[in-house]
């Protein structure tokens, strides 16, 4: 993953830092690692950011960013990977959550149609509830597993394609030198 595309786009750490809801993490957030973008980092923010939008819970980016603090992955980027899940793509998301893990349970549909308000989910959260979240987790964990993987060899290919270009450069450079050296006596 190149580094200057992804700094483009992610806040300067100075500027975090400085929101004053922030100001009580202020010691936390003063690790260089949580700001750092190489492959370590990304991978794993990669796999806590899809880990967490999986979780049917609130404040998704508080886990996100508590785990990211722990493991000293990139913050920003798992932060920003919990954002998969929105008011638009909730829904679809978590009930494929529910329906694999109906189907990884070996359990019967529970209930016949989802409405989306807080009666209804009070009313069959516990009949939806252990299925939602083993579906989830398992959502959670392949999805992250994935992505990490996916960050890993992304970044390699492109490690690998920098190296080749300058290799080649070097190539050039040398073959000119030598073609100019043999034409001047």
């Amino acid at each position: 993953m190149p580094k200057k595309f992804l700094r483009r786009y992610l806040p300067n750490p100075k500027q975090i830092r400085e929101l004053p809801a922030l100001r009580p993490l202020g010691r936390w957030l003063q690790e260089p690692e949580l700001w750092h973008l190489h492959r370590r980092s990304v991978a794993g923010a990669a796999f806590i950011g899809l880990f967490c939008a999986f979780l049917p819970i609130p404040f998704q980016m508080v886990v996100a960013a508590s785990l990211a603090v722990i493991s000293r992955c990139n913050l920003p980027i798992s932060v920003a990977l919990v954002w998969i899940t929105n008011p638009i793509t909730i829904p679809p998301m978590f009930y494929f959550a529910y329906r694999l893990g109906v189907w990884l349970l070996d359990m019967e549909l529970a209930v016949d149609a989802v409405e989306l308000n807080w009666e209804w989910l009070s009313q069959n959260a516990g009949v939806i509830g252990y299925p939602l979240v083993f579906g989830s987790l398992v959502c959670g964990w392949v999805s992250g597993v994935t992505a990490m993987v996916l960050s890993r060899i992304a970044w390699r290919w492109h490690v690998i394609k920098r190296w080749r270009a300058r290799r080649e450069t070097r190539r050039q450079r040398k073959s000119g030198d030598l073609s100019q050296d043999t034409r001047s006596p």
